[in-house]
């Protein structure tokens, strides 16, 4: 099973769902944008994969659905609030065609120096966390109005709507945080591919080595673990289920596929491949590519010149 997924930028956002683009999506400041759900989401609209984005995004989502988010399923019925963020793959499918709401997406950027700490420190957005937020009348009431806010300030010509959104983006986040997150979690059947799927998403995020001084940080099943937090041995099995291959063979065959690109087609010295691949000895790394090719690094990439 080799899974890989394409992460979703903001451009492939524009392009499927409204098949252009903004004129204002690169501007210095960061994205944003904000929706009514049902201006996305109609009888036609093409099904949302599961996949990773790099922006985030905060939906106001009414009705019943089911979102897989990282290897966790939440089932959700009413009115919910949810976090997403550009590390972590996701999807939601309607259970019901009562769908109304709200969302907004935004860059990183449209953030720097504006939350203490960067918004990956926020609950909602860490990795383990829980992002489902459920609202009763009242809460959505305020929630759908702080989305009206935006709607109506996105479209004005104020010269500081964007420092007032981004007021508005943190007042929805600390509503969150003050209530508490949606606990109707189960396992979904998918789960163990789900996992893996994040899993190779994660280990292909790292490639390829396009420089010397660029190095692979993650190269245990317990840095991946550590990363998806979730408990190495729950890691392992779900990967061997779904693929037959342990962790660690799937990180070896990674890291040997990448060791012959960069013998056959850079000119850097064995050091600083070993270097690159993360490995602190270059012993190290002529033992480990010897024992997965039967070659020295050296012979390999002679026997590819020849």
């Amino acid at each position: 099973m080799n899974i890989v997924m394409k992460t979703e930028t903001i451009e492939d956002f524009y392009k499927i769902k409204f098949d252009r683009l903004p004129g204002d999506l690169n501007r210095e400041t960061g994205h944003f944008n904000v929706f009514r759900l049902e201006d996305c989401h109609g009888p036609n609209a093409l099904p949302v994969n599961y996949s990773r984005r790099d922006f985030y995004k905060i939906s106001l989502i009414r009705g019943k659905n089911r979102y897989h988010y990282a290897d966790k399923s939440v089932e959700i019925s009413g009115s919910t609030l949810m976090f997403f963020n550009p590390n972590i793959p996701y999807t939601w499918e309607s259970l019901s065609d009562d769908k109304t709401g709200f969302f907004c997406i935004f860059s990183k950027s449209f953030f720097t120096e504006k939350i203490r700490g960067g918004l990956g420190d926020l609950p909602m957005y860490t990795p383990g966390g829980n992002p489902a937020y459920k609202l009763d009348p009242l809460q959505d009431e305020h929630v759908s109005a702080i989305f009206l806010k935006m709607l109506d300030e996105i479209s004005s010509d104020y010269t500081f709507k964007m420092d007032l959104i981004r007021n508005y983006v943190t007042e929805l986040t600390h509503f969150a945080l003050k209530s508490r997150p949606t606990e109707t979690l189960y396992h979904h059947p998918d789960a163990k591919t789900r996992i893996t799927a994040v899993f190779t998403e994660l280990l292909e995020r790292q490639f390829p080595i396009e420089r010397p001084g660029q190095r692979l940080t993650m190269r245990s099943a317990k840095d991946y673990a550590e990363q998806l937090a979730v408990h190495v041995n729950h890691l392992n099995r779900a990967i061997k289920e779904s693929t037959g291959k342990t962790t660690t063979h799937l990180i070896a065959e990674r890291l040997t596929a990448e060791a012959k690109v960069l013998l056959k087609h850079t000119n850097w010295n064995i050091s600083e491949i070993a270097y690159s691949l993360g490995f602190e000895d270059p012993a190290h790394f002529n033992n480990f590519f010897k024992k997965h090719t039967l070659l020295t690094p050296s012979s390999f990439r002679n026997s590819q010149a020849a």
